[in-house]
């Protein structure tokens, strides 16, 4: 039997979150787990830049979600300092209690309670975005608007103006 996006419980929140914001991008199942922003552009035949990677961070105690372009890293000092606070790396726990969802497929909505979101500036350049949506297999198109609309995020370069790619 062939899994479909509606067979995981992850997927089917993702989908009622993007229902509920009036966003129609088609959650794609893929043949294989994209675990790597790398691999889902691949997967996808995309520009790395256009995988919109959901990173949950830790601000002082509070998780925070940070929607970064698949080009680069987030630069923790930086995107930490400009948040007022520490930015630390969340544990799988944390992402989980956050979220609802595993690392490799955590979406940018369908968690059980809000999350704090940063929505990286890089991703307006790209005019489909594509997100992961519940499960590592699970993908949806999107725009930067979008994202930024459906989040509630705070658009935020996510790395100084030198380290992007022409800065």
């Amino acid at each position: 039997m062939t899994a479909s996006p509606s067979s995981h419980p992850a997927v089917r929140r993702v989908r009622a979150a993007l229902d509920a914001h009036g966003a129609t991008g088609e959650i794609r199942w893929l043949d294989d787990a994209v675990t790597t922003a790398a691999l889902a552009a691949e997967s996808l035949g995309v520009p790395v830049g256009a995988i919109a990677n959901s990173l949950v961070f830790t601000l002082g105690d509070e998780p925070v979600l940070v929607l970064t372009s698949g080009a680069h890293r987030v630069d923790t000092d930086f995107l930490g300092a400009r948040l007022g606070g520490t930015l630390g790396r969340a544990s799988k726990e944390t992402v989980r209690d956050a979220t609802g969802q595993v690392i490799g497929g955590v979406a940018p909505v369908g968690h059980p309670a809000p999350v704090r979101t940063y929505v990286d500036t890089a991703l307006a350049d790209h005019a489909v975005v594509w997100a992961a949506a519940g499960h590592a297999r699970t993908v949806f198109p999107t725009t930067f608007d979008e994202l930024t609309r459906l989040t509630g995020g705070t658009p935020v370069a996510v790395e100084p103006p030198a380290a992007r790619p022409g800065g």
